[in-house]
């Protein structure tokens, strides 16, 4: 994997190969970095990155300028790898190590963008009790977003807070936002 855009373009992160994780593809999170691009200033903004992997979404907002970033993953072996990568790099990223559904129903933090990317395999209920913690916990501050990676065969746009989704090859983004907010392009 590669850091796409940044102070840390073009550096490549060799993940452990026996980590449990997919990344997100280049292709597709170039794109998704776009649209937050769009609607956000990266300096401003704080990150919560949920099912973290190898910590790929969160060392792009560190490269563009984001300070306040959490990864929250139950590996202790993602974990790791998040730490070490951000102290060679010198990321202001936080690591909790915690099963995301128990994080989000007892976190009191919020942020303005929220990134879940689970396993690609889980099912409906699992899916939809994301967004429902996180808009239940009020996790979500009132002008962000959540977005939440899943495969194409998956389908989210019946969840409550459910914006819009881009598709990437096999790859969906769906948005999440407070009703009273319109990020759709």
């Amino acid at each position: 994997m590669r850091i796409i855009s940044g102070l840390y373009k073009s550096r490549k992160i060799i993940a452990p190969k026996n980590l449990p994780v997919r990344p997100t593809t280049d292709m597709a999170k170039e794109s998704l970095f776009n649209i937050i691009n769009n609607h956000y200033y990266f300096d401003e903004v704080s990150v919560l990155d949920l099912f973290a992997g190898t910590g790929n979404i969160s060392y792009e907002f560190a490269s563009r300028g984001t300070e306040n970033i959490t990864c929250v993953d139950q590996n202790f072996g993602c974990i790791k790898f998040i730490n070490q990568t951000s102290d060679t790099f010198k990321m202001s990223i936080q690591t909790i190590k915690s099963d995301v559904f128990k994080f989000l129903g007892e976190s009191t933090m919020q942020a303005n963008i929220i990134f879940a990317d689970p396993p690609y395999d889980f099912t409906d209920e699992q899916f939809q009790k994301i967004p429902e913690l996180v808009f239940q916990n009020n996790i979500l501050l009132n002008d962000g977003l959540l977005i939440v990676e899943h495969s194409k065969h998956t389908n989210l746009s019946e969840l409550s807070n459910y914006s819009y989704s881009k598709s990437y090859g096999g790859n969906v983004f769906s948005f999440f936002e407070h009703p009273d907010k319109d990020l759709h392009p």
